[in-house]
């Protein structure tokens, strides 16, 4: 009897089966180790950087002030650079870039190497308020700067020079009202706390205030004093000496409950203005590709630093701020937030970039 045994054709199923099952074996075999090639890559690459997030910083740091010297933004930067300095047994040496309503500064951190050796400690005013003042920018403040930590919340005091009779915002509006374009308010550029509150004031209540920017806080404080100006903003703590010497008098404080150093003195809700508030802060920002592990090293040495309690007393709540030091995630999301609700204040406003 014939069989089908000598025939390559009836053999040829097998054959072919049998390929199949060893191709599959064996490109499984090269899947799973091109695989195990990756993770072990990860696990390097995962190791490596945080090995370079302990030795964080290897060199000096460099902290961008987009301000000048002597005003809020510069007094909070120097004594958590001193403190970053000791912790880090490293040089954090505070490099104050003034200019273009403080895009000359940002713009030098934004295309800075990402290695976390270059940060920009700033306002709210760089980040969530100029990309609506702007038709151009070259960078993008959101994209181009990582948020490491949110420092404080800023509660700034409207403050008038006591030649002018108004005690009141309302009764600031009511001696516009009475003296069209006689009254005016410096600024510390386009889209600054001072610039956002007065323009948004202007347009709520129907007056007139003369806008007059500065290169900084510092200056725009001082103009206040002399008398060049008649109105503006400054911190809390700042403006504290200056109201106990008789410079300078408060109309209302921008924060959502009075403040125990000011007890008499009534938030902007209270004042009848509670859409006015700019809601001020205080961050820090790295360029954008530093590696998230080097973000993470410095966000919990800056809240280390914020979280100490006499650092915390004499530096943050013994000057009217409010601590945050929230971690790169909570940031980013405060942002996007802060974003929108800045571009309605700049609608509302009317405020432009000059």
């Amino acid at each position: 009897m014939q069989t089908d045994q000598g025939n390559p054709a009836h053999r040829q199923p097998r054959t072919l089966k049998h390929g199949l099952k060893h191709g599959l074996k064996h490109g499984l075999k090269r899947r799973l180790q091109h695989s195990a090639l990756l993770v072990l890559g990860c696990v390097a690459a995962s190791f490596s950087l945080s090995l370079a997030a302990q030795d964080f910083p290897a060199k000096p740091v460099r902290m961008v002030v987009p301000y000048p010297p002597g005003g809020g933004v510069d007094g909070m930067a120097r004594p958590v650079a001193e403190r970053l300095s000791r912790l880090w047994n490293q040089s954090v040496v505070v490099d104050n870039k003034p200019g273009a309503a403080t895009l000359i500064g940002s713009e030098l951190v934004a295309k800075a190497a990402p290695d976390g050796l270059t940060l920009l400690f700033t306002s709210d005013s760089s980040i969530t308020s100029n990309p609506h003042l702007f038709p151009k920018l070259s960078f993008d403040p959101m994209r181009d700067l990582v948020p490491v930590t949110q420092l404080i919340d800023l509660y700034q005091m409207v403050v008038a020079h006591p030649s002018v009779s108004a005690n009141t915002l309302q009764e600031l509006v009511l001696l516009a009202r009475s003296k069209p374009q006689v009254l005016n308010y410096g600024s510390y550029g386009s889209g600054s706390q001072p610039h956002l509150l007065f323009e948004s004031l202007k347009a709520q209540a129907g007056i007139q205030i003369t806008h007059v920017p500065y290169k900084g806080i510092a200056p725009a404080l001082t103009a206040a004093i002399a008398g060049e100006v008649q109105l503006t903003m400054g911190g809390a703590g700042t403006t504290r000496g200056f109201f106990s010497a008789g410079k300078l008098k408060p109309l209302a404080i921008a924060r959502p409950q009075r403040l125990a150093l000011y007890p008499d003195v009534p938030t902007l809700r209270e004042a009848g203005f509670p859409d006015i508030d700019p809601r001020p802060w205080f961050g820090l920002f790295a360029s954008a590709g530093t590696p998230r592990a080097i973000v993470a090293r410095i966000q919990k040495d800056v809240a280390a630093v914020i979280n100490d309690a006499e650092f915390r007393e004499r530096e943050i709540t013994g000057k009217g701020y409010g601590a945050v030091g929230s971690t790169p995630e909570e940031f980013a999301a405060f942002l996007k937030i802060d974003l929108e609700y800045k571009g309605r204040l700049i609608r509302v406003s009317g405020a432009k970039a000059e």
